[in-house]
């Protein structure tokens, strides 16, 4: 037979009052359901646990052995649902994410601003890597949510999009196509291009879109390549060359100062979401960013 918690606290409450009546009382339910308690406890570990002196129960040797343990058994059972409680109501936990750079930049820090202000309790870590890193640690559990394009193989991955993006041209200020409403990708194939590092998705992206542009195979001058979106966006501020990036990236750009133009023929559009993985449920800490970021509404705390 095993030992359950009622039974330990029955237990504990005699051991303490002596008492089955006041036992009772204390734990709100009856006497003959503290004795069988009690009793079915002595059937399991094998022996009396109490001895009567007078009215009054008294602990027998293995019953004063035991009360400490079942004490600290109690303790550590009481604090470890109160733990996973305080889990459930977000007052406690971690939030663990990996985000695109383009997106951690951008957009990420004013939705972890308001999931803070609803969870302050909950702690925040976040990997800004590269869209193939971001598939990486989801699928390896590094990271419970990951923020990226959707990938072309989603493996044993889900992608719940948040938005579309488009990209888009960038320019020196004083650039002569500065004027035009729209350009084309045939339009940037003749100026100096900065582009991602070959192996990256937006490089393949990029590199398709002016394969696809009206000019057969038109292809692009290419002057240099760069890892992060942040340095192409530094790169043509000094006006070396032109680029395209990602429309998340459009407020950064602006902020180097730089002309931004949607980009047409074709219209390079990709769906921008949150990966997890398909197999174990998400933690409440990434339920909770999930409703910030799909823009569900959320009682106030």
């Amino acid at each position: 037979m095993s030992t359950t918690v009622k039974q330990l606290r029955a237990f504990v409450a005699v051991a303490r009052t002596r008492s089955l009546a006041e036992a009772s009382a204390q734990l709100h339910v009856s006497q003959p359901a503290i004795s069988i308690a009690i009793r079915s406890l002595e059937e399991s570990l094998g022996g009396a646990l109490f001895s009567r002196d007078g009215r009054q129960l008294v602990l027998t040797p293995e019953g004063t052995t035991f009360v400490e343990r079942a004490q600290q058994l109690l303790h550590n059972w009481d604090n470890t649902l109160d733990a996973v409680q305080q889990r459930f109501r977000l007052q406690q936990g971690q939030l663990s994410i990996a985000a695109i750079p383009a997106f951690a930049l951008n957009q990420l820090p004013e939705l972890l601003r308001e999931f803070h202000r609803r969870h302050p309790d909950i702690n925040i870590v976040l990997e800004d890597i590269v869209m193939e890193r971001v598939v990486h640690a989801v699928q390896q559990g590094r990271a419970e949510l990951g923020i990226s394009f959707r990938p072309d193989d989603l493996g044993n991955l889900s992608f719940t999009p948040i938005g579309d993006d488009r990209f888009i041209a960038v320019l020196p200020t004083d650039h002569r196509l500065q004027r035009r409403k729209t350009l084309r990708w045939q339009d940037l194939a003749r100026e100096p291009f900065i582009a991602m590092n070959r192996g990256s998705a937006v490089r393949r992206w990029t590199d398709e879109a002016f394969s696809q542009s009206k000019e057969e195979g038109a292809q692009p001058r290419l002057l240099c390549e760069a890892n992060q979106l942040s340095t192409i966006g530094r790169l043509v501020q000094t006006g070396l060359g032109v680029s395209a990036v990602p429309s998340l990236c459009e407020a950064q750009m602006q902020s180097y100062g730089l002309i931004c133009k949607p980009l047409t023929e074709p219209a390079l559009t990709h769906q921008v979401g949150v990966l997890v993985r398909e197999s174990g449920a998400l933690s409440a800490p990434a339920q909770a960013f999930l409703s910030v970021a799909l823009g569900s509404p959320q009682a106030q705390d």
